[in-house]
């Protein structure tokens, strides 16, 4: 992997870059869809490509390990293979969701014992099974296995549970520097910062991270429940301490005002459920505000979708419609509403580039952010 910062904002921390894999380039700032299962809900592959413009997906490792299973993901030689996706994908390591989950679970400085929130069959996650896995599947970038901390875990908690995240950290890396992919092509490794919202500890996992010399650097344990300047400010702590020429990836944030605030604090990697999840629920994202679809006010606008849209799906319905449909229970319903807001996400952060190269980021960030809160 090869990641290249290209143009630099003059008064923020925002950059535009390129990150090349053997899958493809990647334009950051960049979006992720989630694709938890080898499958973004509810899309084709060749919308994500055609009209979302999406250029990498993210998968789970926790959730592939147990359906379909790495026997399967492995028979067809990899993620990419097993869905016909042929562009790049990241790969979380499954702790969040171990912890978010798992019936039953429990840490020790071993790893992860849990029980399969499907089943309830037994099974265990250690830093190297966790790269293992991963390797399997085949991602194009792999995370370290963490523990991510509640927002308002005491520092005491958070302290230890940081210590035990850097050992997994440093485990994991030794696996992933003594292994080799299965496919014939690259993968390469993030360490994840944690440290909850204390800064002296996030402080202290930038500097241990930013010491192994990774090919990027992920940001953790964000957006769960914290105040978002609490986040803001979490973010403003690490930056300094992250290496300049490495792509940074804020994990599972946000809504698109957290997104150029994270840009403007030097983030060029992104990917959350809410332009999907929001969706299938009637939400739609776009840069003159928030509809709420449902509400009876769109019942007999036949006005277009969105006319700033960029998805096929903004010129072709009209609110009404897509009202109707969600009024009626139709899936068509929710595949507009997800189709709509994963393509407003990837170009918003293809303009957030473009005004970093114009070096007009922040004044249209600003711009932006206030339009982008409004309720219509």
């Amino acid at each position: 992997m090869n990641f290249t910062v290209l143009h630099k904002d003059p008064a923020s921390g925002a950059r535009a870059g390129k990150l090349v894999t053997d899958h493809g380039e990647i334009d950051t700032p960049i979006f992720m869809p989630v694709g938890t299962l080898a499958t973004v809900r509810g899309l084709f592959h060749r919308d994500l490509v055609e009209d979302v413009k999406a250029q990498i997906i993210l998968g789970n490792t926790y959730h592939l390990y147990l359906r379909p299973g790495l026997d399967v993901i492995k028979r067809a030689g990899g993620f990419h293979k097993f869905c016909s996706w042929d562009r790049p994908v990241l790969t979380d390591s499954g702790g969040y969701q171990v912890f978010s989950l798992a019936a039953k679970r429990k840490l020790t400085p071993e790893g992860y014992y849990f029980q399969s929130h499907i089943d309830g069959s037994s099974h265990f996650f250690s830093p190297e099974k966790a790269v293992d896995i991963q390797r399997i599947i085949g991602a194009d970038i792999m995370m370290a296995l963490d523990e991510c901390t509640p927002g308002d875990a005491s520092y005491e908690y958070a302290k230890q549970s940081l210590a035990m995240t850097r050992q997994w950290l440093e485990r994991g890396l030794e696996r992933f520097r003594s292994t080799e992919g299965l496919y014939g092509y690259g993968q390469s490794f993030f360490p994840i910062v944690q440290g909850c919202v204390y800064p002296e500890l996030r402080r202290q996992a930038a500097e241990h991270a930013a010491s192994l010399d990774a090919e990027g650097y992920a940001i953790g344990g964000l957006s769960v429940g914290e105040p978002t300047e609490v986040m803001y400010q979490m973010i403003e702590t690490v930056q300094p301490y992250l290496p300049q020429d490495k792509p940074r990836y804020l994990m599972g944030v946000g809504t698109p005002a957290n997104i150029l605030e994270a840009i403007a604090r030097g983030i060029d990697m992104f990917d959350c459920v809410i332009p999907t999840r929001n969706g299938r629920n009637g939400m739609l994202f776009t840069r003159k505000g928030i509809i709420n679809i449902k509400n009876r006010k769109w019942a007999d606008d036949l006005s277009l979708l969105d006319p700033d849209g960029t998805s096929f799906v903004d010129k072709t319905y009209s609110k009404a419609y897509l009202r109707h449909l969600f009024t009626s229970g139709e899936m068509l319903g929710p595949q507009i509403a997800s189709m709509h807001n994963l393509a407003f996400y990837l170009q918003l952060v293809k303009e957030a580039a473009q005004h970093t190269r114009q070096g007009d980021y922040t004044p249209w960030k600003n711009k932006m952010v206030a339009q982008l809160e409004m309720r219509l």
